[in-house]
């Protein structure tokens, strides 16, 4: 069985272009994963496997390696910064035991990172920091230092200091040994050496090394007493001491280099051996009854336990669909049967790989600890969980954020229908913040996404993986029509034409309905003018009518019709006499009753910096938003309000504009409210415009 206490889980993330993906090519390079060295900005990086990723330069989804180093299985996640695909980094988080949060040189704690670092708290993952990008213009090391904790709240451990800045960056300074690591011009890792301390940073590493004892013993009482009393501790006990912190976040072990000019990375594996936590040291992942409601068990890491795995990622390639699975404890052996607790049903294990970004490598066992893909599973999502089929439970589950934005597609040929349900359908099962659903009313497909950029990559996956070409429209709103004015009327349907003929009379009131009822209808006839049987016609006809308003066609909400009398004839009446009757007494009375258009309005709740919230608010009433409630909190202020629909189009881009990037924000349907008088004009003339041009 392999050593538990020699695997390290970790993810790699950033704000969108620190330096992620170049950091992990150095990592797989110096491993000896890889032996040519791919670059971002050629295209050619060994994570950023996917066309839309290697022409645009940025990490769209998470790809996952295995790597050794120092006698230690690395299972590293790359996972993207940019904030539409913050659900990669989520998932990550929620199966990793570790981290690298890497910072640029030059950019600092940006707003991406303070996303991802908030998540990254919420999962209590433990994480080194990775100070990237030194050579560049404008590299501060110390300047970041500061950010990371003020901006993010933290307390970073510096390890090593940098020598030289940006152009004259040589090297770092081991500040727990005293040593300094010179690179040479050639940009190869292996090109250094290990020298004395320049004669300029000897006072500066000093320093920092008794602050750093003093960090690191707090973990341990005793040693901290024996150091104030001048007795230097061991090399040994000063790192268990940081392991220590490191685990129970404390501190966070801080680095500095060059991913790009291979300066400095030695450093961080060694540090992910000595400080990161193996997957025994971590706390054991929750179970949860059915409900999702915690049991109190958990899954403790062993290779003696029943398996349990769970399902963070679903991703399909060339060779078919891949599950990603991290194992919390037992054996997953090809050909074993196991159960998806969610669904309830079982599973037979075909093939298991090991995945190194789009390549593989087919495994016959894995093990508690394990990162894997497994092939050809056919009904598990993200978030299920797989277990002995003797022993179900349920892991915690994921929480995903909900969609903030929709557009409409369609096909551009009829025979595109087919394949763009059942990509559509590959691709909301690889990406829970992805969704889609068919408009009732146009017969239009909605696709959900958390941003512009999110729904602009899965119309191009569409387009090239899937050969789907798709016309996209712009967002349409679902709006309403009501009534504002009861109204008492009566109608008379009598056609004679030979033979028996048609007659019906309904006397009858509307009036506006209470706000979420929907259509109402009772019957107050006494004395038998309409007879009883003729009751579920007339309501049948008003009913049928409510589908399509009489201001532009939108349906008819919130009405309530009462029967209070009418005539019949002995022989003409009829069931449909009567249902005739209903609809052209809606069409009669309807147009007296004020009609209104009513629009959908969204609960928003707005996260921004404390430095913008007025613009923020002056933003949203502009938007005829209702501000209801402020909340301040440690890194900055949660507004909630009321704002329709067709005003929130394009927010995010506005939000972001506003708030350096910084700000969030979610959104779900409240209730409708009447529209102001100039906006509802302005529809009722574009829909107009809309038929004039079909006609």
């Amino acid at each position: 069985m392999a050593d538990l206490s020699k695997y390290r889980n970790i993810g790699i993330f950033a704000h969108v272009d620190a330096g992620k993906t170049t950091t992990t090519e150095r990592i797989l390079k110096l491993t000896g994963k890889i032996h040519k060295t791919g670059e971002v900005h050629d295209g050619a990086a060994t994570t950023d496997f996917m066309e839309q990723e290697a022409e645009r330069g940025i990490t769209i989804q998470s790809a996952a390696t295995t790597c050794f180093w120092n006698d230690h299985r690395m299972n590293i996640i790359d996972t993207p910064g940019h904030v539409d695909f913050t659900v990669e980094v989520y998932r990550s988080l929620k199966v990793l035991d570790g981290g690298v949060g890497v910072f640029c040189g030059s950019g600092g704690v940006e707003p991406q990172s303070e996303t991802n670092w908030r998540y990254a708290n919420e999962s209590e993952v433990a994480r080194l920091i990775f100070v990237n990008k030194l050579d560049r213009l404008g590299a501060n090391f110390y300047r970041v230092v500061d950010q990371v904790k003020n901006v993010l709240g933290a307390n970073p451990l510096v390890m090593t200091l940098p020598i030289g800045e940006e152009d004259d960056f040589v090297g770092v300074v081991d500040v727990l040994s005293q040593k300094a690591y010179i690179w040479d011009d050639t940009g190869l890792p292996e090109n250094y050496e290990v020298t004395d301390i320049p004669a300029d940073l000897v006072e500066k590493a000093a320093e920092y090394r008794e602050e750093l004892i003093e960090t690191a013993l707090e973990a341990d009482d005793d040693l901290l007493e024996a150091y104030m009393e001048g007795e230097e501790p061991s090399l040994e006990q000063i790192k268990e001491c940081i392991r220590i912190g490191t685990r129970d976040l404390t501190f966070f072990p801080t680095f500095c280099g060059s991913a790009f000019k291979n300066k400095g990375i030695q450093l961080v594996l060694d540090a992910v051996v000595d400080y990161l936590p193996s997957p025994t040291e971590v706390d054991a992942q929750p179970l949860t009854d059915e409900a999702g409601e915690p049991t109190g068990e958990v899954a403790t890491v062993s290779v003696d336990e029943p398996l349990r795995a769970l399902a963070f990622k679903i991703m399909d390639d060339r060779f078919g669909a891949l599950t990603f699975i991290r194992i919390y404890s037992g054996v997953l052996n090809r050909g074993d049967t196991i159960l998806n607790s969610f669904t309830g049903k079982t599973e037979r294990i075909g093939r298991m790989v090991e995945m190194h970004a789009d390549d593989r490598t087919e495994l016959d066992r894995a093990q508690a600890g394990d990162i894997i893909a497994v092939v050809g599973m056919k009904n598990v999502q993200t978030g299920h969980t797989l277990c002995d089929v003797k022993n179900p439970c349920t892991l915690e589950p994921m929480i995903f954020p909900t969609p903030v934005i929709s557009i409409a597609v369609a096909p551009k040929d009829k025979g595109g229908s087919e394949k763009m349900g059942i990509a559509i359908g590959k691709m909301v099962a690889e990406d829970p913040s992805f969704q889609v659903e068919t408009d009732e009313d146009s017969g239009e497909t909605i696709l959900k996404g958390m941003g512009e950029l999110h729904l602009d990559i899965k119309v191009d996956i569409l387009k090239r993986t899937y050969g789907v070409d798709l016309n996209v429209g712009k967002p349409q709103v679902a709006y309403r029509e009501t009534i504002t004015q009861p109204i008492e009327d009566s109608y008379t349907h009598k056609k004679q034409s030979g033979g028996s003929g048609q007659f019906g009379k309904i006397d009858y009131r509307i009036k506006p309905g209470e706000p979420g009822t929907g259509f109402v209808f009772k019957s107050t006839v006494v004395g038998g003018n309409v007879p009883k049987e003729f009751f579920p016609a007339v309501e049948k006809g008003f009913k049928g009518m409510m589908d399509e308003g009489v201001l532009a066609g939108f349906p008819v909400l919130d009405v309530e019709v009462e029967l209070y009398d009418g005539g019949f004839h002995a022989v003409d009446s009829s069931a449909v006499a009567f249902e005739i009757a209903a609809k052209g007494a809606f069409r009669q009375s309807i147009p007296k009753a004020g009609p209104q258009l009513i629009e959908p309005i969204m609960k928003v709740d707005v996260f921004t910096p404390e430095d913008h919230v007025g613009d923020v608010i002056g933003d949203l009433n502009r938007r005829r938003g209702m501000i209801k409630d402020q909340e301040a909190g440690v890194t900055g202020v949660r507004i909630k309000g009321d704002v329709p629909l067709s005003e929130m189009f394009g927010y995010i881009g506005s939000l972001r504009t506003m708030t350096s990037g910084r700000g969030q924000f979610s959104m779900e349907f409240s209730h409708y409210m009447p529209c102001p008088q100039n906006v509802a004009e302005a529809v009722i003339a574009e829909v107009k415009a809309a038929k004039e041009a079909k006609k």
